[in-house]
């Protein structure tokens, strides 16, 4: 499994993305660029250029026609994904961290970071889709600041009207999108920042990755956790493989923290556990420095899921992105034996 490395960034990679159909991989950097690409190839489509900070995070509505994007210049963006113009911005006090569309691509949900005096703020924006795109509210169709510990992910949940979000103390917790209610939580999902979030296709379930060395698999609708995954390293990210009982983590120490007697100099890995019974089956070496982000080809949240399921990407300190095509004996591959299991 050969990756394509893809280079268009000066600095490390925030978060990756393909849209719906796979066929377009989004990349976003601490260089205030994002990039799209040909997923089969890797040959770069376009460069979207007008922030003035980092780009944290980055999300594509379900048709490819619009983008958002939150920076550490405190804007979201929202961008045509096939001009590559800037159609509107939205400023606030502090950085966005994170930015996500709803399932009918009728709103989008950002949050911004906790500083300078600044409480973490929730803002979900009514999209108008009308027309070129530029025709949008400054105002939110609703905010919230969550109370307690910062919150740092955002989704929309398995309903619309529920925020799932992450928190730095390692707490998921689901806020009702209209009055900021905590409906429900678990407070102890991590014992450390939740890094990552990513739900399923459905919704119904969900994957976390922590800097506490696990990822976690959790029903949406209770929070129960399902299923964990330890390692021996600091996670960032973490992604549901779509048709096959499979997530992939990313992550590893920083590149300082490794020692030149180490066997595995600054080699860090994407690593696959079997979904349901918790055992690490294979890893891809990859990265010079941990794997900030990656994402199984196509589309959702922050490490995109793919109908078809035949690739990944990861984006890691380097600045490189790394597209794998899975080979035949991964598909060949019987993770339940001779078990045939229904989709």
């Amino acid at each position: 499994m050969r990756p394509i490395l893809l280079q268009g960034h000066e600095r490390s990679l925030t978060q990756i993305k393909f849209n719906k159909e796979g066929d377009l991989l989004f990349s976003c950097s601490k260089d205030h660029v994002i990039n799209v690409w040909f997923a089969h190839n890797g040959e770069r489509l376009g460069t979207y250029e007008g922030h003035n900070g980092a780009v944290w995070t980055v999300d594509i509505d379900s048709q490819s026609r619009f983008m958002v994007t939150g920076s550490a210049d405190n804007t979201l963006r929202l961008w045509s994904v096939q001009t590559g113009k800037c159609l509107y911005w939205w400023e606030f006090p502090t950085a966005v961290k994170r930015v996500a569309w709803s399932e009918d691509d009728q709103q989008v949900v950002c949050i911004t970071e906790q500083r300078m005096g600044h409480s973490s703020a929730v803002r979900i924006f009514n999209i108008d889709r009308e027309g070129d795109g530029t025709n949008q509210s400054k105002e939110p169709g609703s905010m919230f600041n969550p109370i307690g510990s910062k919150a740092t992910l955002c989704s929309f949940a398995h309903v619309p009207n529920l925020i799932l979000m992450g928190h730095e103390s390692g707490k998921v917790a689901l806020f009702d999108a209209k009055t900021g209610d905590e409906v429900l939580n678990n407070e102890r999902a991590h014992m450390d920042v939740v890094t990552d979030l990513q739900l399923s296709p459905d919704r119904s379930y969900f994957i976390t990755s922590s800097k506490d060395k696990t990822a976690r698999l959790h029903e949406t609708k209770t929070l129960t956790v399902l299923k964990t995954y330890t390692t021996e390293t600091p996670l960032n990210s973490a992604a549901i493989a779509p048709g096959k009982p499979y997530v992939l983590l990313g992550g590893g120490q920083d590149a300082m923290s490794v020692t030149t007697t180490s066997a595995r100099q600054g080699k860090f890995e994407t690593r696959f556990w079997h979904k349901v019974f918790e055992e690490e089956v294979g890893r891809v070496k990859g990265h010079f420095g941990p794997v900030n982000t990656w994402i199984l080809t196509a589309v959702f949240n922050s490490i995109a899921i793919s109908p078809k399921g035949d690739s990944y990407a990861s984006g890691g300190e380097d600045g490189f992105v790394r597209v794998h095509h899975f080979d035949e004996s991964y598909f060949r591959a019987k993770p339940y034996g001779d078990l045939e299991i229904e989709e």
